[in-house]
């Protein structure tokens, strides 16, 4: 088996745009209006993977903890305002709960991965680090998008029930409890449906990098299950931190339901 990966050159790369002309050409037919959106996020993707590869390639040389961790801080403030961006409903601004909520969860499940189950050398590799944070934080940054979008909607549709349980003096968790039930099993389903799926179905990103680098089979698989481990983990507790902190926006100072959870 070769044990080097095979690179893309940049004509390779050029022709790879070839892709990106089909889908364009097919929503056009449809008349989908999705022509411009992929023009403009072809153009992102490859000015923003570009930056990044030269950004990583120095703060790997450096290792450093001083810079990674300002980096994965970075990172998780823009994935909690890209996880809230769409939420139209949210009674405050959810962006710094989400930030909370990624970065506990990120870090409680990421040292232990990195430190105690890959346990590089440093500990602190920015090789394994970082990787292993982004992956992480990609993932819950689209449960807890997931999670919160349906705990607002939940309660603005049930919001005379849970008015009707505040009225019998029902706290406010008391009353939100089984919407926030649901919440957690709407962000936590995508994670739990590719652990259902892995192996049979699709053969995740990180393995099928390893396996083209060139790595064994066998050992690109342990990889991946720690991934998907570590992901499940990090969607859970994120979600549950994020409706914990969030739950309690809703409701004004006499722990009534704010008029903006109300159905107009």
């Amino acid at each position: 088996m070769d044990s080097g990966y095979i690179e893309i050159s940049n004509l390779q790369l050029v022709f790879s745009v070839s892709l990106v002309i089909i889908t364009g050409i097919i929503s056009s037919l449809l008349q989908l209006g999705l022509v411009k959106p992929l023009i403009w996020g072809t153009i992102r993707a490859f000015v923003q993977l570009s930056l990044i590869g030269y950004v990583l390639t120095y703060v790997f040389k450096l290792n450093s903890l001083l810079v990674i961790i300002p980096l994965i801080f970075i990172m998780a403030w823009v994935a909690s305002r890209e996880a809230t961006r769409r939420i139209s409903n949210a009674p405050a601004n959810p962006v710094p709960l989400a930030f909370l909520s990624l970065t506990a969860s990120t870090f409680v499940v990421g040292l232990i991965v990195v430190a105690v189950i890959i346990s590089p050398h440093p500990w602190y590799s920015a090789r394994v680090m970082i990787p292993i944070f982004g992956m992480l934080l990609g993932n819950s940054m689209n449960a807890i998008a997931l999670c919160l979008d349906r705990l607002y909607s939940e309660v603005q549709a049930h919001a005379d029930e849970v008015e009707q349980l505040l009225c019998f003096g029902a706290t406010p968790w008391e009353a939100v409890i089984t919407l926030v039930k649901k919440a957690v099993r709407a962000g936590m389903m995508p994670t739990i449906n590719s652990l259902m799926i892995v192996g049979l179905v699709s053969l995740p990103g990180m393995m099928t990098g390893q396996i083209l680098a060139g790595m064994n089979p066998q050992s690109a698989v342990r990889y991946q299950f720690v991934v998907m481990i570590m992901m499940a983990a990090s969607v859970a507790i994120g979600c549950i931190l994020i409706v914990a902190l969030s739950y309690k926006k809703m409701f004004n100072h006499d722990l009534a339901l704010l008029d903006s959870m109300r159905k107009n």
